[in-house]
């Protein structure tokens, strides 16, 4: 896993950059964090997903965690989510994790805070 440690820098359209693009590789989680908050960053085949770092069961990070096709495995308890809905596929999480849109603008990911998608 690897990661930034990022301050809030929301642009003109209201948009939090996490990371570079070139940050972000193939099956490898990216952990950002902007103002406290962890985020990881995703890529499968030629997309990103963005979700809440900390899984919704446990202490696990998510940018520790086992990606296998458009899921996440949590390095805790195993349980995993879809990567594209948020919602969980095995047990022992029940709770959706939280996501977020990615936005791709000059070879960086950005969010829309305020455009989350809530568990």
């Amino acid at each position: 896993m690897t990661g930034a440690r990022l301050t809030m820098t929301d642009d003109a359209d209201g948009l939090t950059r996490l990371c570079a693009l070139d940050d972000v590789a193939e099956d490898e989680p990216f952990r950002a964090q902007v103002d406290g908050e962890g985020y990881a960053v995703f890529q499968v085949e030629d997309r990103i997903f963005v979700t809440a770092d900390l899984c919704t069961h446990g202490p696990g990070c998510l940018s520790d965690g086992y990606v296998d096709g458009f899921q996440i495995e949590c390095p805790f308890h195993q349980g995993r989510f879809d990567l594209r809905t948020g919602q969980p596929t095995a047990p022992p999480c029940e709770i959706p994790l939280r996501i977020w849109v990615p936005i791709i603008r000059q070879g960086a990911v950005y969010i829309n805070l305020a455009g989350e998608h809530p568990p």
